[in-house]
């Protein structure tokens, strides 16, 4: 298995949490690198994986490989619009009409925010060009077969990264879950668009119930024909272990992050999204489910239009009760 190093995953990557009847040997490898590895050759059993891919390859078939409704890496995508400090840009409705650069067409975290552009900023996909190329680099490619809407406009640029093409003024606005380098190196020519973000996202995630699922649980699709209680061990593990971690932010006895006020951080975090402020399987999130493949469909990363059950297996979409 290959899985980030989350604090909420780290009970089970330790041995301290099992999955019933499963040993494992666990990887810990950059995201990107798994994501690469695993969609590409398949290289472990269980990965986590990018939430866009593995819908885009469920709607074409599946490709070998089904999941888990564990959603390890949750992320607000209000603050990953970057733009030029002067330029054209300083609310979200003047990208009508603008340049726009995206790492991948396919990349979730774009398919969260080109989804907020069309339902709450009002731009269509086809009011902006869309450029791809690497966020810090240049070379990166689409990883999965794409069928964009009918006039949307959509070109790669091969030798420059995003960066480049933002501080140079070749493209207007950059959507990216990464940075721009220049950003974190302290470079005042590139600014978020919407620096006060997390009022934003709040008041977002109010009105809409959406809390953006990044990163999914995927397991090669041999191992759940050959062991199909797997699944369902391995939800209850990962659900030991955020519960353990989740424990240890509440716990005003010791300091388990070096952070100040953590506890007052996680109490006010339950006071919006309730008791489990990190809800795994499909009911406690049909809202965030439900968008992001209506989204998914509509920007021609999803062929055809899929249901939440229609990515988990039955075994994980109903629990016995006592």
């Amino acid at each position: 298995m290959a899985v980030g190093e989350y604090d909420h995953v780290r009970d089970f990557a330790q041995g301290l949490v099992r999955a019933e009847g499963i040993d494992i040997d666990w990887l810990d490898l950059p995201i990107e690198e798994i994501f690469y590895r695993f969609l590409k050759y398949r290289e472990w059993d269980i990965s986590e994986l990018s939430f866009a891919k593995y819908v885009a390859l469920t709607a074409q078939g599946g490709a070998g490989i089904g999941a888990i409704p564990v959603f390890v890496s949750r992320v607000f995508r209000h603050s990953s619009f970057y733009v030029r400090s002067g330029g054209p840009v300083k609310q979200p409705r003047d990208l009508k009409g603008k340049r726009v650069g995206i790492p991948e067409w396919a990349q979730t975290a774009a398919v969260y925010t080109r989804g907020y552009l069309v339902h709450e900023v009002g731009i269509r996909l086809q009011d902006i060009e869309w450029i791809q190329a690497g966020v810090n680099q240049p070379g990166r490619v689409e990883k999965i077969d794409l069928k964009l809407p009918r006039g949307v406009r959509y070109r790669r640029v091969a030798d420059k990264s995003l960066s480049e093409m933002l501080l140079s003024g070749e493209i207007d606005c950059m959507l990216s879950a990464r940075a721009p380098q220049p950003f974190l190196d302290g470079d005042r020519r590139i600014r978020r668009l919407m620096p006060e973000y997390r009022n934003a996202e709040l008041d977002y995630f109010r009105r809409t119930g959406i809390f953006p699922i990044m990163h999914v649980i995927a397991l090669r699709a041999e191992v759940l024909r050959q062991h199909p209680w797997a699944a369902m061990n391995l939800l209850k593990a990962f659900e030991e272990s955020k519960r353990r971690s989740l424990a240890r932010i509440a716990d005003i006895t010791a300091s388990y992050y070096p952070l100040a006020w953590l506890q007052d951080i996680g109490a006010a975090a339950r006071k919006v999204f309730g008791d489990d402020p990190w809800p795994y399987g499909i009911d406690a999130n049909r809202a965030t489910l439900d968008a992001f493949l209506r989204y998914a469909h509509e920007q021609g990363v999803a062929s055809r239009k899929l249901k939440p059950e229609d990515l988990f297996p039955a075994s994980v979409q109903s629990r016995h009760r006592v």
